[in-house]
């Protein structure tokens, strides 16, 4: 009996930690996030949804190439779930490497079907990659009458506006998955 209270309370605390660093994530103290992260994680450097949220930690921070690290590492040690794809798949995004976010969101879809945003970031990656080759479709052909009014009504409808600021949501405009955390052994939709 004293057993199954221990194992009680132990998942507590540690959903607790789970907590304590997504509620530092969101009053955007994200130093103080990345610390009790890591703290937790050198207890526990196995734990897949503590080092997924370091990954959202420091993609919030701007350390793109760190972050890229973290989730592809998860992706490597835990290839069973979706979330890391798709968060690396926004990361590759915004640096306008969009054949690898497709390669890393199909994944999460393979892994997922149910994964509404791996299937929206696919579609606006989709959108991006027309842009590219349609805009290279006039590069090679100057008097393509076809490709530029396609290009030019995927830059009205799709494409971000130049002037436009960039949401108060940080990862989460970026089609990151700042919601939910992988946890072992599982594979929860979002």
């Amino acid at each position: 009996m004293l057993a199954v209270v221990f194992l009680c309370l132990a998942g507590n605390a540690r959903a607790d930690q789970y907590a304590d660093v997504n509620a530092l994530l969101r009053q955007g103290r994200t130093d103080e996030a990345l610390t009790k992260a890591d703290t937790y994680i050198a207890g526990k450097p196995r734990d897949p949804q503590m080092r997924f949220l370091r990954g959202v930690i420091l993609t919030e921070q701007g350390k793109q190439a760190e972050a890229t690290s973290a989730f592809v590492a998860l992706t490597q040690e835990f290839p069973e779930l979706p979330e890391p794809y798709n968060n690396l798949a926004a990361l590759y995004a915004a640096q306008s490497q969009f054949g690898k976010a497709r390669d890393a969101l199909e994944t999460a879809i393979k892994l997922n079907p149910g994964y509404a945003t791996a299937h929206e970031n696919l579609g606006d990656v989709y959108v991006r990659l027309a842009a590219q080759s349609y805009g290279r479709a006039q590069q090679l052909e100057k008097g393509n009458a076809t490709a530029a009014p396609k290009l030019a009504l995927l830059r009205e409808v799709f494409l971000p506006k130049p002037a436009v600021k960039p949401s108060a949501k940080g990862a989460a405009s970026t089609g990151a998955d700042t919601t939910s955390a992988p946890a072992a052994g599982t594979s929860p939709v979002r």
